[in-house]
């Protein structure tokens, strides 16, 4: 795995990397001159590059990001991690790669303000601190730079920590609870694969009240796909085609006078029970509702896996029990916005994942 990091300067992108290298054996890999081997890191601790160089193998440190690139490559199998990302054309030929993982750090301004000043009086105790506002600046130029600037990297990144913890330890603590090194975020499980056409599927509804989509596979081979809406000639609900949805009628009710076909009602019209037969598995990303379910056990689909829950779904599990269909929620790593608390707020994680 290759991993690089980018972010604002004291947000603690040499945290992660250090992470890496010490609980999880990776090895980092540097460019000879870039921005970020001037700029100090997170908590207190500056870039290697720039305090220990000679202690650095020599073999470990490139030109070019090409260079360092074309050295991962022939040695894909290890473990490597660089925060040396000096702009978006090098993020590009490092996305290349099957084997990479792109994770941003930030914090808030005042945050890593607080971590500077720290980083400061340890390093020169009797030198005049730095004001915020001079701070901002660095910030924004290491932010903003219309070549070198880390937002559009940032903004590309799988993963990205806002740190707000207090110590590296609690950092590096936190770090731990996320799976970083699953390997689905690189090669996506069946399960992530075909949820997330479940999920592209339900792009495409225009319903009122909910979006789901569904997609029905065989033999890891997709048979059909479904989202929800009104049948084909009738105006779509969006539009005003079924009064039900656009009364703003709460969840399992009024169902009776709805004119929206369900999702996974749509894939299984499309697939035909002919195509089904046996081992369908239908992934949908909202737990099917009672009047699916029954449609479900009777087409004879095996296994339903679903993301979301829904208001019924303690009836639906009963109806599959019954029925001898395997139903199991799918729960992918955690991807997106991570929020990192502090030692005040017991170093635990809040998770905010963005579409």
């Amino acid at each position: 795995m290759f991993i690089g990091i980018c972010g604002n300067i004291f947000a603690g992108r040499n945290g992660v990397a250090d992470y890496l290298v010490n609980q999880h054996d990776f090895t980092r890999l540097y460019l000879r001159t870039t921005s970020s081997t001037t700029q100090p890191a997170a908590n207190g601790h500056q870039t290697r590059l720039s305090l220990t160089q000679d202690k650095i193998p020599a073999h470990h440190i490139f030109d070019s990001a090409s260079d360092l690139l074309d050295f991962v490559t022939k040695n894909w199998r290890l473990n490597w991690v660089t925060t040396e990302i000096p702009s978006e054309p090098d993020l590009d030929l490092y996305s290349r790669r099957p084997f990479f993982l792109l994770i941003s750090v930030d914090a808030p301004l005042t945050v890593r303000f607080a971590r500077h000043l720290a980083a400061q009086r340890h390093r020169a105790p009797s030198a005049a601190s730095t004001s915020l506002a001079s701070f901002a600046i660095q910030s924004d130029a290491f932010l903003y730079h219309p070549q070198t600037g880390q937002l559009p990297l940032m903004s590309r990144a799988s993963i990205r920590l806002v740190n707000l913890a207090a110590s590296l330890p609690a950092f590096h603590r936190a770090l731990t609870t996320l799976d970083l090194l699953n390997p689905s975020r690189l090669r996506p499980t069946w399960d992530a694969y075909f949820m997330s056409l479940a999920s592209l599927a339900a792009q495409r509804s225009n319903c009122m009240k909910r979006r789901v989509g569904c997609v029905v596979v065989r033999d890891h081979r997709v048979v059909s796909t479904g989202y929800n809406g009104t049948p084909r000639g009738l105006i779509n609900c969006g539009e005003g085609g079924c009064a039900r949805c656009n009364a703003g009628e709460g969840a399992g009710q009024g169902l009776a006078t709805c004119l929206c076909i369900h999702a996974e009602e749509n894939a299984l019209l499309e697939a035909g029970r002919e195509r089904l037969r046996d081992g369908a598995v239908l992934y949908c990303d909202t737990c099917p509702c009672l009047t699916c379910s029954i449609k479900i056990v009777q087409v004879g689909i095996e296994e339903v896996v679903y993301s979301q829950g829904y208001s019924m779904d303690g009836d639906t599990a009963a109806v599959f029990r019954e029925g001898g269909v395997r139903l199991r929620q799918y729960v992918p790593p955690v991807n997106g916005l991570i929020q990192i608390e502090d030692d005040m707020l017991g170093d635990k994680t809040r998770e905010r994942h963005t579409a």
